[in-house]
């Protein structure tokens, strides 16, 4: 005679108003008895709670999202002459290795816990094709980095997924091309959606199509590339004084000279020391492209956003005419005299905010370019030298890399020898 038993939230210690992360079962379901029904999460631990015996899942009571207690119903479970009749599978289900022995059937038998107690059994993933083999502290990781599981390959025993299978997921899906990556996996929750209005007074501004614009590719560069950055201080204190020394001289031809042409020059020379710096993925994401002319993007604040024309040739050119060059394009930038063509083909990017202040950022790189060189406001500092402390101007740099080409020793060598450059000029003469 078939039996149908209602199921419940057995002893789960103190915890009330629990909440569900994962329904693992649905309606029409054959289950083993200890094989997993649902996923529950307080604030100490993830836990799953087995079936009490085995049958056939008649009705799923409740829902990701909801809240149990102690003895709140699961599901109804018809065991008996019904549960030995053929149900429908996945077509994978005879691909997964059969549950642990079943032990005598104990509806008050506790939830496997994670974070102390017993090892977490395997539970079973629904969402994607087959089944997926996954502890509950493996599948709680993999949901905090926006994983389906059922999409990870396990290489465990019976083709568990272990933690380092979710890692290499997420390393493969930053390996692909660009405009892949998103498709294979990797999720981002979406915003809250809150009435501002609600809490006081409140404006709108809309977006200027620059920020449009550049905030989409922001985020796709933000997203894509493993970014880390490298920080250094350059002591300028000389090219500062030989700065001003030209500044007065070209003062009558109307040239200004500012830093970010000494950073030009500087930046070339460490590009040609460093050529992978100097480079871009192909679209198979397995070949570097190394780029044998040097062009390079400078970021311009203007009234409606960050545009980055790009000045070309930069090594063919000295500190007097890329100052020219600088004041005239960035001024044609403020003005949206730009053109859509003189803000490609650059191979690396500086983004300089001495001007304003700062200590040091985080620039996002400008794909499909490797590398960025963030600039920030120069100070005197005491340095130790000879014996003693003496005043120096120091200027922070912050160079942000893709992880997938440039490795951190390379990173730090390029940024000292950066450094070495700036605070001897005499070097851009060799």
């Amino acid at each position: 005679m078939a039996e149908t038993k209602q199921i419940s939230v057995p002893d789960i210690g103190n915890f009330k108003d629990v909440n569900v992360v994962e329904v693992l079962v649905k309606a029409g379901d054959a289950v083993k008895a200890e094989d997993s029904l649902i996923t529950l999460e307080t604030d100490k631990a993830t836990m799953d709670v087995p079936s009490p015996s085995a049958g056939v899942v008649k009705e799923v009571k409740i829902k990701a999202g909801d809240k149990v207690s102690q003895g709140s119903v699961i599901l109804l479970l018809e065991s008996g002459d019904a549960a030995g009749a053929p149900v429908a599978q996945p077509a994978a289900a005879a691909a997964v290795s059969p549950a642990p022995a079943a032990q005598t059937p104990n509806p008050s038998r506790p939830p496997l816990v994670r974070g102390g107690g017993a090892a977490p059994s395997l539970d079973k993933g629904r969402a994607g094709e087959g089944l997926a083999h996954a502890s509950p502290a493996i599948r709680r990781f993999a949901r905090e980095l926006g994983v389906e599981v059922a999409q990870v390959r396990g290489s465990g025993e019976k083709g568990r997924v272990t933690k380092e299978d979710v890692q290499n997921f997420i390393k493969a899906a930053l390996a692909q091309p660009r405009g892949t990556a998103g498709g294979i996996g990797l999720r981002v929750a979406e915003m809250p959606v809150v009435d501002f209005a609600r809490f006081g007074a409140v404006e709108t501004k809309p977006l200027s199509r620059i920020q449009k614009l550049s905030g989409a590719n922001l985020h796709r560069n933000w997203v894509s590339i493993p970014h880390v950055t490298q920080f250094e201080e350059a002591d300028i204190t000389e090219m500062e004084a030989f700065r001003k020394q030209l500044g007065t001289e070209y003062a009558a031809q109307g040239i200004k000279i500012t830093p970010l042409a000494f950073l030009l020059r500087a930046v070339v020379e460490a590009l040609q020391q460093f050529p992978d710096f100097n480079a871009s993925l192909d679209a198979s994401g397995e070949n570097l492209i190394l780029k044998k002319y040097f062009n390079i993007g400078v970021a311009v604040d203007t009234p409606d956003g960050l545009v980055v024309p790009v000045l070309r040739d930069v090594n063919q050119k000295g500190i007097v005419q890329l100052a020219k060059e600088l004041a005239e394009i960035s001024g044609r930038a403020r003005e949206k005299k730009i053109s859509a063509a003189e803000m490609q083909g650059g191979g690396f990017t500086i983004s300089s905010l001495g001007g304003i202040g700062g200590t040091a950022f985080t620039p996002i790189i400008n794909a499909p370019e490797v590398a960025i060189l963030g600039v920030s406001r120069s100070s005197m500092k005491p340095v130790y030298r000879d014996g003693a402390f003496v005043p120096r101007l120091m200027l922070p740099l912050s160079l942000s890399y893709d992880h997938r080409v440039i490795d951190g020793a390379s990173a730090v060598r390029f940024t000292v020898y950066l450094a070495q450059t700036l605070a001897d000029i005499r070097r851009l003469a060799l």
